[in-house]
């Protein structure tokens, strides 16, 4: 879907980005992925502070890059007031500004929502924080271990008798930045049929919620307390992981026509209509002996002559890949182009995760460098009618 001649479907779209570490620019980073103008603003005095995580190459961060590709970039000091004054100047003209800060900081500065809306009525104005912007936590600092933990989400991940465990990749930062986004992107429709912008938010902790649904329909519609389970599902079986002899793949029969077609594939029709196995409630009943008779039965094949097998007999099945195998991967990285080439000024082109979403007309934005530090205040700044001799006095002042 890759094409340089599209630039996506938010081309056009003003973004003010005061977001930093994960959540934040990772939403902003999709915005900027679908064609959106993003102006990355930084504090001129130390920037975000993943320009200095690693890994690194050639001396430079990897990690910032990759999430704040295809932006724009400024530094400001908004504790001054002319930085301020700055700030509200090109929000009059934005569409969205995006924030992560503690609850109440852009307030304190001046540059709430409802400052910002005198100056522009149609504004969009979206925050991210650790547990919301109203309620008895909204003051507490909140990083993803944290959001994984308040949310109930890592009560529920870990083997039956081990301890709660963090989910493995930050998905408490990723999935309020993916909220964020359909937040602003539902503000812009209501905009266009109202005229007037709003402000929208999400916290870490309502995110991780929201994904853990499933687990909170059977405790308020059955009463049922959810609790670890390692990799099985409690309502069906065969479902989960198991070993085959070189590594392990993911198995689910999820109707009676898939446990059918299992027990076919295997060699193994009589197993249908076996007391034991004959209905789901009964196959979760005795779902060790079922377990113990499927690892038996694969302890001789790979994880490639199961899962070839299985999908030959129409049965959800599939590796548990590592990352050095994703990355190979002919349908992932080939045609679904989800590791495109970012070609960064100062650094070795390397591979960063793209956004999920393909569009068949408006197609994504070409994958192009984070910005610089403070790389266009020349450009955006004089925009605004600021001369090179202002500028220079603002930089001297630490304005900019």
């Amino acid at each position: 879907m890759a094409n340089t001649e599209k630039k996506g479907p938010l081309e056009g779209l003003k973004v003010l980005d005061l977001t930093r570490v994960l959540a934040g620019p990772f939403a902003t980073m999709w915005l900027a992925a679908m064609g959106a103008d993003v102006i990355k603003v930084e504090n001129p005095n130390d920037g975000d502070v993943t320009r200095q995580y690693g890994p690194f190459i050639n001396d430079r961060s990897s990690y910032f890059p990759t999430v704040n590709h295809n932006k724009k970039g400024i530094t400001l000091n908004m504790k001054a007031e002319e930085g301020r004054e700055l700030f509200r100047k090109l929000a009059a003209d934005a569409d969205v500004v995006v924030e992560n800060f503690r609850p109440g900081v852009m307030e304190n500065l001046g540059l709430g929502y409802e400052d910002l809306r005198k100056i522009n009525p149609g504004i969009i104005y979206a925050s991210i924080s650790g547990y919301g912007t109203y309620g008895p936590y909204r003051n507490r600092p909140g990083y993803d271990v944290t959001a994984q933990g308040m949310s109930g989400i890592m009560f529920l991940t870990g083997q039956m008798d081990g301890p709660p465990t963090r989910v493995g990749s930050s998905i408490g930062d990723t999935i309020a930045g993916i909220d964020i986004v359909v937040a602003i992107l539902a503000a812009i429709y209501c905009r266009n049929r109202t005229g007037k912008g709003q402000k929208v938010e999400t916290s870490l902790v309502d995110s991780l919620i929201s994904l853990s649904t499933q687990d909170y329909i059977r405790f308020f519609a059955a009463g049922e307390v959810p609790c670890r389970m390692g990799n099985i599902y409690k309502s069906w079986a065969p479902y989960g992981t198991y070993r085959a002899s070189d590594g392990y793949y993911n198995l689910g029969c999820g109707t009676e026509e898939h446990f059918r077609k299992f027990a076919r594939g295997i060699g193994q029709r009589w197993m249908p209509d076996d007391e034991r196995f004959s209905s789901h409630a009964l196959r979760v009943a005795y779902r060790d002996e079922l377990d113990a008779y499927i690892n038996e039965w694969a302890q001789d094949k790979t994880v490639a002559q199961i899962c070839d097998l299985m999908l030959q007999a129409g049965v959800p099945c599939a590796p548990v890949n590592s990352i050095v195998e994703i990355s190979k991967d002919e349908h992932i990285a080939g045609a679904r182009e989800m590791f495109p080439v970012l070609d960064q000024p100062g650094m070795v082109p390397y591979r960063v995760t793209n956004i999920p979403v393909r569009f068949s007309e408006s197609g994504l934005a070409p994958v192009l460098p984070a910005p610089e530090f403070g790389g266009d205040n020349d450009d955006i700044y004089g925009a605004l009618g600021k001369t090179a001799e202002e500028l220079k006095v603002l930089r001297e002042k630490g304005v900019i």
